[in-house]
């Protein structure tokens, strides 16, 4: 008959196994004290260790702070000498309560109280010196050996009250090793069980999150597919819509242009033989005639400004940077501001050139309407393989969180941009100013040619004939 069942049988299997949780709990909460005395321990020779530790890091600090104050004279160095000299007292004082009990250990803080002072009263009395003007004699004291050894019997005092400190913590981490090492058998046995249900567990939950996975995965490809299609769709729109919009302008141009310009020429050259047929007439009808020809003059020049905003001659027939340069300076004349200007050559194609050109364009119209700035810088210059063109002004600004971003304006330009395989970013601080940045990859070509037109523009910015 086997043990096991002797024992099941017996009168005395009871009372044994009562016993047997009796000592299994006798030996668990001795454990427990012990580890949470050995815990305790730990955490106190920890704090001490740092409190030495910074009681040494203080007077580092003040022998740094004496030498730099020595060799520079300037007062900012003193800063923490005087912070050590506040925090040593509460750092000492913390260290005699844990040592006041511990015989060579009270010494040696007696030892490390008195060289601390001694180093303090040798920092003093330099710095003392160097402020009575006292040079010769704080440069004889700073390069003696007293401070060197005052600062050394610091350190060793220190290092042997650390060594003691990790002895302790050595030994109480051993105790807590002990009581792990005995906790560790029935953790064992545990364990395995725990292991067991878990193995289950972690099976069941890797085959539902692998469903599920598998399931979002589906449901966020589909989602994704319909954004992108959506995206690629709203972007092809607005380009359209903005090359429709650009094709437009120079069809009203070309007209401007081409018939208004025209009307407007030989209406100026009709003025100009009737005032040479009227020369003998009354003064009033040749005083109508030069108002009817400044007014001609103006509704020229008016069509001239609104030729140049529906297409940009200066693009066309000198290039980039001149027509921003054209343009900067116009806007600077109307709007009665600073504009500065850095502009570099940057390999453009003309759709590009024209998509900067209209950032900028609209950077300064805003800035007119809303930014109340005094003063606007434009940059364009190549980096990294990208044209970087930027608008930045001084103005009253906005808060980025609050404002309205969907301007149509900006939009339209963010979709042109966008649309040319670049990047615009608006940067803004109430009381800061804004900021209208954006890059456009470089093409091959160099920007050292005008402007050249597509097949759907015209030359529509050239003078218009005047008589």
């Amino acid at each position: 008959m086997s043990i096991l069942t002797r024992l099941q049988r017996s009168t005395f299997a009871l009372p044994v196994a009562a016993l047997m949780a009796l000592a299994l709990l006798l030996i668990s909460e001795g454990s427990f004290r012990k580890s949470r005395n050995a815990a305790a321990e730990l955490t106190t020779k920890s704090a001490v260790r740092v409190d030495v530790k910074n009681v040494l890091g203080y007077m580092v600090d003040a022998e740094t702070a004496q030498r730099g104050y020595l060799l520079t004279g300037r007062a900012e160095y003193l800063a923490p000498y005087r912070d050590a000299v506040r925090a040593l007292p509460t750092a000492l004082a913390q260290l005699h309560r844990h040592y006041a009990e511990q015989g060579d250990l009270d010494t040696r803080m007696a030892q490390l109280d008195e060289m601390i002072q001694r180093r303090l009263s040798y920092i003093d009395e330099s710095i003392r010196m160097y402020d009575a003007g006292q040079n010769a004699r704080w440069h004889e004291l700073l390069l003696s050996n007293i401070g060197k050894e005052q600062m050394d019997a610091v350190r060793e005092i220190t290092g042997q009250m650390l060594a003691a400190e990790a002895q302790g913590i050595a030994s109480a981490r051993q105790d807590i090793d002990d009581v792990a090492l005995i906790s560790r058998i029935g953790i064992a046995i545990m364990a395995m069980a725990s292991l067991l249900v878990l193995k289950l567990y972690l099976q069941q939950r890797a085959t539902l999150e692998g469903q599920v996975g598998a399931l979002r995965e589906s449901v966020r490809a589909e989602l994704q597919s319909q954004v992108d299609t959506g995206n690629r769709e709203m972007a092809e729109l607005a380009q359209y819509l903005l090359t429709a919009r650009e094709d437009e302008r120079s069809r009203l141009a070309r007209a401007m242009h081409d018939e208004l310009g025209a009307l407007l020429t030989a209406a100026k050259l009709d003025v100009a033989r009737i005032k040479m047929r009227v020369t003998t007439a009354s003064p009033e009808a040749l005083e109508r005639l030069a108002h009817l020809n400044e007014t001609l003059n103006s509704v020229v020049a008016l069509s001239r400004r609104i030729t140049e905003d529906l297409r940009p001659s200066s693009l066309g027939n000198l290039g980039l940077v001149p027509a921003l340069e054209i343009l900067a300076r116009d806007f600077a004349a109307g709007a009665d501001l600073q504009v500065d200007c850095a502009l570099q050559a940057v390999a453009l194609n003309p759709q590009r050139q024209l998509t900067v050109y209209r950032l900028v364009q609209e950077g300064l119209t805003n800035i007119a309407k809303y930014a109340q700035a005094q003063s606007v810088r434009v940059t364009l210059a190549p980096r990294g393989g990208q044209a970087v063109v930027s608008v930045t002004d001084d103005g009253a600004g906005f808060d980025m969180n609050t404002a309205k971003m969907g301007s149509y304006g900006l939009l339209g330009m963010r979709h042109r941009v966008e649309g040319e395989g670049g990047r615009l970013v608006v940067e803004s601080t109430p009381g800061a100013g804004t900021r209208l940045s954006a890059t456009l990859p470089l093409d091959i070509a160099p920007d050292t040619a005008p402007y050249s037109k597509t097949d759907s523009e015209t030359d529509t910015g050239g003078p218009m004939p005047i008589a």
